[in-house]
């Protein structure tokens, strides 16, 4: 019987008893739970969080506002704090020098406008029938046009007329006296405005003389250095810009009011130092102003002069002055630094102007500024400097 060969057998193979160390695979494999935790905001957060900052800014204005105006104002007035601190004279001391110059300014300028607008107002209904009659005057076949338009309309109505319906007798007619109560409101909003000034007159003075307070308090709860520098910066950046724009733009209102005041004393317009201050107030506010300028000055044109050439002078005056200052003084003294997209100060204008009123419309362009400054020193927020830019 063959005896057949078989294959010896392989020796077993001993396991690997030596421990092995699943440190660093149990570190892969656990989560790390000292890793901060990022939190992505969503595009509808960020939609929640704008409406709720402007239903803030809506329902707290009463208190939100001031605010804005005494800071506004009181980077305004840094100029004059750096000025009188070159002087070397205390800070508590040049904030009521400022403070007093501001409230002397105003005055003044309501003593100008205030009282000569009273008397314009109460004579009103006197200049409306002589401007009429001054319409009439110098554009008869435009009056003779509409008073026919209107016998037209008459007699179409009186022909829809029912006879059975119109009242022959001669009833006379009842008159109910209603009290409007408009005493009341007028002293009511009188006293809101003034309460309004007071505060503002008080922080802007607290923010004058606090200094650079808010700026060292600002970098102390900033965390790290990195967060310290660029708050720096940019509280930097926001004073040095939003005071030297409207520092400009109200001396170049100022004169711009001068100047006009002085065409008007030359045309003999009466009145005409009220006229150049309430310029220049309108100036502040952009398109609209110049616009309500611009009609007031003509109408005022009109009821001054005979002619219609002579009527339109003042406006003229102020139109073109405003259009040199406009496109050539402006961008020379601001500098493409500050000059914005027309679009965005329209928007920002409206938006302010249906939040805030009046107020709103006076410091629309001094917060797209600002935003600007703060836009312009963060890289994430570049687009938006981008598109409010110019």
């Amino acid at each position: 019987m063959p005896i057949i060969d078989a294959p010896n057998p392989e020796p077993p193979v001993e396991p690997d008893l030596t421990p092995v160390d699943d440190a660093p695979l149990a570190e892969a494999q656990a989560p790390a739970l000292d890793a901060p935790v990022t939190v992505k905001t969503v595009p509808t957060q960020w939609i929640l969080i704008g409406l709720g900052t402007i239903a803030f800014l809506y329902f707290g204005r009463p208190v939100v506002l001031p605010v804005f105006l005494a800071i506004l104002c009181a980077m305004a007035l840094k100029p004059l704090m750096r000025w009188l601190g070159y002087l070397r004279i205390p800070t508590h001391l040049s904030a009521v020098i400022v403070l007093f110059l501001l409230v002397a300014t105003f005055t003044v300028g309501f003593f100008q406008i205030g009282r000569p607008a009273a008397n314009w107002m109460n004579e009103a209904p006197q200049h409306v029938a002589e401007f009429k009659a001054r319409v009439q005057k110098l554009f008869p076949s435009a009056i003779r046009m509409s008073r026919a338009v209107a016998a037209v309309t008459d007699m179409s109505a009186a022909a829809g007329t029912d006879p059975k319906k119109v009242n022959t007798k001669n009833v006379p007619a009842t008159v109910e006296i209603k009290d409007q109560r408009g005493t009341t409101s007028i002293l009511n909003w009188t006293g809101t405005v003034l309460a309004g000034l007071g505060e503002v007159l008080v922080l802007i003075y607290l923010i004058l003389a606090s200094g650079d307070l808010f700026m060292h308090k600002l970098v102390r709860v900033m965390p790290t250095l990195k967060d310290k520098k660029q708050a720096i910066e940019i509280s930097h950046e926001i004073q040095h810009n939003i005071s030297n724009y409207l520092f400009t733009v109200t001396v170049i209102n100022i004169c711009l009011g001068t100047v006009v005041a002085a065409g008007l004393v030359l045309m003999g317009v009466p009145k005409p130092f009220m006229w150049g201050v309430l310029v220049a107030l309108l100036n502040y506010v952009p398109y609209f102003g110049p616009v309500m300028g611009v009609g007031l000055l003509g109408v005022v044109g009109v009821l001054t002069f005979d002619t219609l050439w002579q009527g339109l002078m003042p406006a003229a005056w102020y139109l073109a002055l405003h259009m040199l200052e406009a496109n050539l003084v402006t961008p020379i003294l601001l500098g493409r630094r500050f000059t914005l997209n027309p679009v965005a100060i329209f928007i920002s204008l409206m938006f302010w102007l249906w939040l805030w009123g009046v107020p709103g419309a006076l410091i629309s362009v001094p917060i797209l500024v600002l935003v600007k400054a703060v836009c312009d020193r963060l890289p994430k927020a570049a687009y938006v400097s981008e598109l409010i830019g110019r």
